[in-house]
């Protein structure tokens, strides 16, 4: 393999992780310094800002005609994070869902992937399609915006926002200032500057991979690239896991693959010339088994109202068994 294309692909990924820091940590003091509430912070401003690498990736990916490796990043990442990052965290301790998962996020997740195996079931994603989807995300983050937790709950991500964000939750308009308002608009504006270079070096490094290996852009797309652009949901769900802040690392995981589709593949669909082309196997078989994953958790999601160790392990060991056989028999 050209070492080159592997390099150019590590130092984007590198570039897109500290970028999606940055436009985290600015996007969601900015949110806190106008007075928005913690728990939507959590469920909004956080599970788009870990899925900044995917939307770089998917609109660098379009514009450059590699559509295949934006369709299947949002493929490869959704079962990233289901499968692998959900799974890991049950088997470090059991997730104990609140009835507000199983009402709206769950659902919003299985009709996000049942919408985008229909919009593509005629071989493109058009801008057309692009608008579908972010209608459903203004749908979605309005019932977020009407949502409401019990004190618990909302303590979480309470503790998420001041522990692993540094944001004040008191912080509101009248106390901090401008100064500090434009401080995290600037670095919420640099990181997502430092994202779209990252995101150019790593397209650039994963197309170079794919022809070196003579693979398709696609496999690269579900594999290293989806792997790669979820390492911040990963971070995010680990910290929250260890603090025993489950409903932070549930609600991170399930927004930030809603979002996936509904908000990063619509703007990708939208800045494509064209439209986003999709390879018969992402067709039969990845976006299908991708859905398939979001309808496999209502049974999990229901029963006690818990993912166990053994439904976690039981992910893992899914989403490895994938790769396998990404690796032996569509490589």
């Amino acid at each position: 393999m050209d070492t080159g294309g592997l390099m150019l692909f590590l130092a984007g990924l590198f570039a897109l992780i500290i970028g999606a820091e940055m436009v985290l940590r600015g996007g969601a003091r900015f949110a806190a310094l106008m007075g928005i509430r913690p728990l939507v912070i959590g469920l909004t401003v956080v599970s788009i800002g870990t899925s900044v690498p995917e939307l770089a990736v998917g609109i660098t990916a379009g514009l450059e005609g590699s559509g295949s490796i934006a369709v299947g990043n949002i493929a490869g990442t959704n079962m990233v994070n289901i499968l692998f990052i959900l799974g890991l965290s049950a088997l470090f301790r059991p997730l104990e869902l609140h009835l507000q998962v199983i009402k709206l996020d769950l659902p919003m997740m299985i009709l996000a992937a049942g919408l985008m195996a229909g919009l593509a079931w005629d071989g493109i994603l058009s801008a057309g399609d692009g608008i579908v989807l972010l209608a459903g995300a203004i749908l979605y983050t309005i019932l977020l915006l009407r949502r409401h937790e019990s004190a618990a709950v909302e303590e979480e991500f309470e503790d998420m926002c001041a522990g692993g964000l540094e944001v004040s939750c008191q912080a509101g308009p009248k106390r901090d200032g401008s100064r500090a308002r434009l401080n995290n608009a600037l670095l919420l504006a640099a990181g997502m500057g430092i994202s779209v270079i990252g995101a150019q070096w790593a397209v650039h490094g994963a197309v170079e991979m794919a022809r070196s290996l003579q693979v398709s852009e696609a496999i690269i797309g579900l594999t290293v690239v989806a792997i790669g652009t979820s390492s911040p949901e990963l971070v995010t769900t680990a910290i929250a896991t260890v603090r025993n802040e489950r409903d932070v690392a549930v609600g991170n995981l399930l927004g930030s693959s809603i979002y996936n589709i509904l908000v990063i593949l619509g703007l990708t669909c939208m800045a494509s010339p064209g439209g986003l082309p999709v390879e018969r196997q992402l067709l039969m078989l990845d976006i299908p088994l991708m859905a398939g994953v979001a309808l496999a958790c209502v049974p999990v999601f229901w029963s006690g109202k818990c993912i166990s160790r053994l439904e976690g392990g039981l992910g893992v060991a899914a989403y490895l068994i994938y790769l396998l056989w990404l690796i032996l028999f569509r490589a």
